[in-house]
């Protein structure tokens, strides 16, 4: 039995383990089913975040305290329940694969909820806990066993838990729709194209979630990328550990230690395992191999506005693979330097992408909904021409008191749009309903999209679709 809280018409239920705590001689094996316990368990708190390094002011960290035994979840259901189970939706929280949980206020699910849904956040394991090899770990384990994805597979086991206890919520397990941002939004891609994970759920929202990504293979090093294991070992000996280190030496390093250097997300923590993830996001899309479900994908306006695409770091030198011509005609297409260093890294990486998966996955003859989110606060005007990467999050959970800023009339009425999409579309796959514009089928109105903007939302032709089509050649030539 769990203990929860109840206010404001919706009952939550916090730190509920969905996992084995994942510590000792559990570290770096695929979850384990959670404890039991008798009689009576308290969940009106949150349990721990998972290992991270500092939040750098992040929103959707979450509080303290941190530590290995993080994998829980937490669940809002509406209070006055009856008759049918309601729609499921279960919330991946983004951050680089390195930060975030599932216990941040941006994240908190009461006004969800109150539209009728139950919502679930979930922790997962991150870094180098998440996703992680080294030749010792694979010397002790069998060929089948899964490796390196031990995030993904935490994820894979909270939506088993959800397929399992769901009921009990007031929750439909047949109704069950992932969302998630970021990190989290491409984990939402990678779960369509995970074996494990098919049937567990059967709607799909991705938030900014990239998309022509390529990962690493276990054990096998392709040029400019280091297999997982390769990465392992480089770091086991930046580290000072001996070349002859043990699977028991490794679980006997102190967790903080694994998070120094930081690994990067678009090198260190996208894996093709072989087991969890046999190929690719866009390979498997454009096979027709991903799960066959309603899906909406959609990103923000200027994304990554302040990275140039001559920064080096987690995204890399983005241009250094353009020819002369190619990069003169993007010039061109952004109006200049200026208007080209700004934009370009967010249509690489976002804009273009996500307008791929949704033609990939329409062309299947699956529904499919593309967005581009271009509120901007009066309270925040700046130079980043749009909306920044994250900044819908608060709008998607209609939690704008969690900004930390002054909002308007506009924004309220922006959040509301939002989340009235996204639960219409966890209940009945299409998010179009009465008193808001109709948002266009991307594949019956191929290449139109929804806009929200600071005017409310606007089915449109896709913005810039010049500069994304110069592009989608270029990746075209170099993938």
């Amino acid at each position: 039995m769990l203990v929860g809280a109840a206010a404001d018409g919706v009952e939550s239920f916090k730190g509920v383990p969905f996992a084995a705590p994942p510590v000792g001689p559990l570290r770096w094996l695929r979850p384990q089913p959670p404890p039991t316990w008798q009689g009576e368990r308290p969940a009106a708190d949150y349990g721990a975040i998972c290992i991270q390094p500092p939040a750098n002011g992040d929103p959707g960290v979450g509080p303290l305290p941190m530590s290995e035994d993080c994998l829980t979840l937490n669940v809002w259901t509406p209070e006055a329940r009856g008759g049918a189970p309601l729609p499921v939706m279960v919330w991946i929280h983004g951050g680089g694969y390195n930060n975030g949980s599932g216990t941040a206020a941006l994240y908190d699910g009461t006004k969800l909820a109150r539209r009728g849904v139950v919502v679930v956040t979930i922790n997962y394991r991150l870094g180098r806990l998440g996703f992680f090899d080294h030749p010792a770990l694979a010397a002790e384990r069998g060929r089948e066993e899964p490796a390196a994805n031990y995030g993904l597979m935490d994820q894979i086991a909270a939506l088993e838990w959800v397929r399992d206890n769901a009921a009990a919520f007031g929750g439909d397990p047949s109704n069950v729709t992932v969302f998630g941002e970021s990190a989290g939004g491409a984990a939402v891609t990678q779960l369509m194209v995970a074996p494990s994970a098919r049937g567990l759920f059967h709607r799909a929202v991705v938030q900014s979630g990239m998309g022509r990504q390529r990962s690493a293979e276990l054990a096998l090093d392709r040029p400019g990328r280091p297999s997982a294991q390769s990465l392992g070992r480089a770091w086991a000996r930046g580290a000072g550990l001996a070349a002859d280190v043990t699977a028991d030496d490794l679980r006997a390093v102190p967790a903080e230690r694994l998070l120094s250097p930081m690994p990067a997300f678009y090198s260190d923590n996208l894996i093709v395992d072989g087991v969890v993830l046999t190929e690719d996001v866009v390979e498997a899309f454009a096979a027709g191999r991903q799960a066959p479900l309603p899906l909406i994908l959609g990103a923000n306006s200027a994304e990554f506005w302040w990275i140039r695409p001559s920064d080096a770091g987690a995204y890399g030198r983005t241009d250094d693979a353009m020819t002369e011509a190619e990069h003169d005609a993007l010039l061109a297409a952004y109006g200049g330097p200026e208007g080209y260093d700004q934009h370009v890294v967010s249509d690489l990486v976002f804009n273009e992408p996500a307008r791929r998966l949704a033609r990939l996955h329409a062309a299947g003859g699956h529904p499919t909904w593309l967005y581009r989110f271009d509120v901007v606060p009066e309270s925040n005007p700046g130079p980043s021409g749009g909306a920044t990467h994250a900044s819908e999050r608060p709008y998607v959970f209609d939690n704008l008191h969690t900004v930390g800023r002054p909002m308007g009339e506009r924004d309220e009425r922006a959040a509301t749009a939002m989340a009235d999409y996204w639960t219409t579309f966890a209940a009945t796959g299409n998010p179009n309903g009465p008193g808001r514009p109709t948002w266009p089928e991307f594949g019956a109105e191929r290449d139109r999209l929804l806009d929200f903007t600071n005017h409310g939302p606007v089915a449109r032709p896709i913005p810039n679709a010049d500069r994304l089509d110069l592009i989608e050649a270029f990746y075209d030539r170099v993938r």
